[in-house]
């Protein structure tokens, strides 16, 4: 076992926001890691076992933990989330609950190597390759691009990320859908 800290929060930024009835835009938010519990107990949800698609607003509305100045976050809010943002917060959903760590995979246009980034702040992330997993060595601070292939909601997921930039769509494909994953490097 290491030394290190398992971070089980992590902040983000909705492309477009949540405006809620009074007009308030709220971007601003949290997510935190699934529980097998969060897994599990949307699948006893009526709604849940009427419509399968429900399933991904009862996970979400389960682990986002804040967004904006909201007291509660539950179905209703997820509900009326924009698709661009309900897009982002399943392919965040993924990343930390697959990968343990908020970062995608990328290629150096120069060379074709690939490496990861931190899809927060565009650093790049460097990996323990005796781990061989995603567990952060170091950091280098130096912004790049990023995208990723959206799969649908859930731990059992294996999302696969290509190189792209941040801020453009792709053709969707049968296993997966492309969106804009949002929040560039500030």
């Amino acid at each position: 076992m290491t030394g290190g800290t398992l971070q089980t929060e992590f902040e983000f930024t909705l492309p477009q926001g949540y405006v809620d009835d009074e007009g308030t835009l709220h971007k601003e938010g949290r997510m935190r890691l699934a529980t097998a519990a969060d897994e599990i107990k949307p699948l006893q949800n009526p709604r849940v076992q009427s419509n399968s698609s429900y399933l991904t607003i009862v996970l979400l509305s389960r682990v986002v933990t804040e967004l904006g100045d909201l007291e509660t976050i539950d179905a209703s809010v997820i509900e009326e989330l924009f698709v661009t943002d309900l897009e982002y917060l399943q392919a965040l959903y993924e990343r930390i609950n697959n990968q343990g760590i908020n970062a995608v995979e990328t290629a150096c246009p120069e060379c074709g190597e690939p490496f990861e980034i931190n899809a927060e702040n565009g650093s790049h992330v460097t990996t323990d390759g005796a781990a061989g997993g995603m567990e952060s060595a170091g950091v280098d601070t130096g912004p790049v691009s990023t995208g990723g292939d959206l799969g649908g909601v859930g731990a059992a997921e294996s999302p696969g990320f290509e190189a792209a930039d941040m801020r453009t769509t792709g053709a969707e494909s049968p296993e997966s859908e492309e969106s804009d994953p949002g929040n560039p490097a500030e």
